[in-house]
């Protein structure tokens, strides 16, 4: 126990003062967390017996981290996609040991968790990255609490027990619940924030934002439990002591931040 908090604790040491200290340091932050998890996957994949060609997702990871810091448009970004899966099938032509499944898994680490974080990279240069990354985390790390809470306490219906045995529908409401109140508080907070650009965000868009992002979160969890029950594998590494690897930590948030900015982007535009 006193290793896991040890962890936690210089986990969020490292993300805050990358996050906070500039916009380089976020973009490589989220570049270099997108190498780690792609090369956790990598190495999974070995188990059973698939070569991935991982160079292809690590290119597309450093390709992408340049275009963002570059400010590049966003078909750049999409070109870069389309490059990286074309190499990824033609590695699988060139290469006897990568071949047809070790290709198809390059292409979709590519994708997942590659693709989701190039949208980290590019959401934290937008105007409402704060916005954004503050409402995304707190929701999900509130949901993650409040459903293991209400899933020990209450939890009788499996949620989906051929992917993850122990979450339940029960605990899986308790957390949104309690993400629509992290959303209503967070609307009495953020504005006590400074340096944010969208400071007046209706009560009702934090709410369903912080709802929406947690529940996104929860599907991230659960398809992250799904690659870890293909595989075979309980953790995807050892690399947090205590918590397992890195993509064990960051699997809700992959699919929290990027919905949470999209409800504050279309609120922005069309709401305020």
């Amino acid at each position: 126990m006193r290793q896991r908090v040890t962890s936690a604790i210089v986990l969020l040491i490292v993300t805050f003062g990358c996050i906070l200290a500039s916009e380089i340091s976020r973009v490589l932050f989220f570049a270099a967390a997108g190498v780690i998890c792609c090369y956790e996957l990598s190495r999974n994949l070995e188990k059973l017996d698939i070569a991935c060609c991982a160079w292809v997702m690590y290119s597309h990871m450093v390709l992408q981290a340049i275009l963002t810091l570059l400010h590049a448009p966003l078909e750049y970004c999409v070109a870069a996609l389309t490059l990286a899966i074309f190499l990824a099938m033609f590695s699988g032509i060139l290469h006897p040991r990568v071949s047809g499944p070790g290709a198809f898994y390059t292409e979709a680490g590519v994708s997942y968790p590659g693709f989701l974080f190039v949208l980290l990279m590019r959401i934290s240069i937008s105007d409402i990255w704060a916005e954004t990354l503050i409402l995304a985390a707190a929701a999900s790390m509130i949901c993650d609490a409040f459903a293991l809470f209400g899933g020990m306490r209450f939890g009788r219906h499996k949620l989906a027990p051929l992917v993850s045995p122990h979450k339940t529908w029960e605990g899986s409401i308790s957390g949104a619940l309690a993400s629509v109140a992290a959303g209503a508080a967070l609307y009495f907070l953020l504005p006590l924030i400074p340096g944010l650009v969208y400071r007046n965000i209706p009560l009702w868009v934090c709410v369903v934002t912080a709802l929406l992002a947690s529940s996104m979160g929860q599907i991230g969890d659960l398809a992250e439990s799904l690659v870890k029950r293909m595989i075979g594998v309980k953790d995807f590494s050892n690399l947090i002591p205590g918590h397992g690897g890195l993509m064990d930590r960051a699997d809700s948030l992959l699919f929290a931040i990027p919905t949470a900015y999209l409800c504050l982007l279309l609120a922005q535009r069309f709401v305020v």
